[in-house]
């Protein structure tokens, strides 16, 4: 029994890592679920990083710091997203999926659409954001 523990708890520890496990989607894909208005696009990159890169240019801007702080701008958009699949991008796929792990865990629908030069490679319309505290 003392050997059968520590191997239940790392299946334990594994399921539920697999549990938080977001859905990838591809750009093209999100931006096809955007068109039925059943989904929001959300770019978690920082306000720095909007005004550099540009943006989607459906995309709600909200910081992952945010996320992680006192959600000044998460908190009311959640309430208004409702029962929509939440789409979320970053730089590259990494801070988005955390973001939507945790939002996963909360109970709502998320996928990741990875990064946003994939968004820029697949062709997509983009935006420029002059003014950093813009929200869209």
């Amino acid at each position: 029994m003392k050997r059968l523990l520590p191997v239940l708890l790392s299946c334990l520890v594994a399921s539920s890592a697999l549990a938080t496990e977001v859905a990838k989607i591809t750009p093209k894909a999100a931006d096809e679920l955007l068109r039925t208005g059943k989904a929001v696009l959300v770019d978690v990159r920082e306000p720095a990083e909007w005004a550099e890169t540009g943006v989607a240019e459906k995309a709600v801007l909200l910081a992952k710091s945010d996320f992680e702080g006192a959600q000044k701008d998460w908190k009311p958009f959640l309430e208004k997203a409702g029962a929509k699949t939440i789409v979320l991008y970053c730089r590259s796929g990494r801070r988005s999926g955390a973001v939507a792990a945790a939002l996963a865990e909360k109970g709502y629908t998320v996928l990741n659409a990875g990064g946003f030069k994939d968004w820029e490679a697949a062709g997509l319309p983009v935006r420029l954001v002059s003014d950093p505290a813009e929200k869209k």
